[in-house]
């Protein structure tokens, strides 16, 4: 994956939406989307994250047409955002190991700030919501991991984008243990990121009806 395409993925995974997903055979993770470190993140959690980027969109777009267009303008969100609830806790692990702590004062100064380049709250959290797939009950703690990662960064002496920080990371998902659901693909220990697999017993229904994928 691209430098700049992983760096925006610390704000999370693009937003998009995802087709339903039907499972044809052995689960070997059964009620799991992923573990990360022992730690499962439930289907069901993710579901629920789902649910909460939808209802704000329902929210941030009362007409049915425009709320319809901006549903199908996004492809893939469930994979997107398990791909971003497992790179979070990959970072805070990495800021972790190196010793960073994030106050509440300091998130709420990063919030004051973005707040008044974005023109007020309501701008910041509908920004994030468009941009990054953040809906305004997560935008605090998305704003604790973007400090999590100026932090890692500034300490390496370098900065986002670079090597050196993937690196660290890589070495914190290394240690964590990731193991996604085949269903939502694998998890790429050097790249950080979730990447797609070929699952022939992963059916996607869409509205049109059933299509079995190779």
């Amino acid at each position: 994956m691209h430098r700049r395409r992983r760096t925006a993925l610390l704000l999370s995974a693009a937003i998009a939406a995802a087709p339903l997903l039907t499972a044809c055979g052995n689960d070997a993770h059964p009620g799991a989307a992923a573990v990360v470190g022992g730690q499962r993140i439930t289907v069901a959690q993710l579901e629920s994250r789902v649910d909460e980027v939808r209802a704000a969109q329902r929210a941030a777009v009362t007409d049915d047409t425009q709320y319809a267009q901006a549903v199908g303008q996004t492809g893939g969100l469930a994979r997107d955002t398990l791909h971003g609830m497992v790179l979070d806790r990959v970072l805070h692990r990495a800021a972790e190991d190196a010793g960073i702590t994030v106050t509440p004062r300091e998130v709420q100064e990063m919030r004051t700030g973005l707040e008044q380049q974005a023109g007020g709250a309501k701008g910041l959290e509908t920004a994030w919501l468009q941009q990054y797939g953040i809906p305004p009950q997560r935008l605090d703690e998305n704003l604790r991991l973007q400090l999590e990662a100026q932090k890692l960064a500034a300490q390496l002496g370098t900065n986002t984008s670079q090597p050196a920080f993937w690196n660290a990371l890589s070495k914190a998902s290394t240690s964590l243990g990731v193991d996604l659901n085949p269903r939502y693909g694998s998890w790429d220990e050097q790249k950080v990121a979730r990447v797609d697999a070929k699952t022939p017993w992963v059916r996607e229904v869409t509205a049109t009806g059933t299509k079995q994928t190779t």
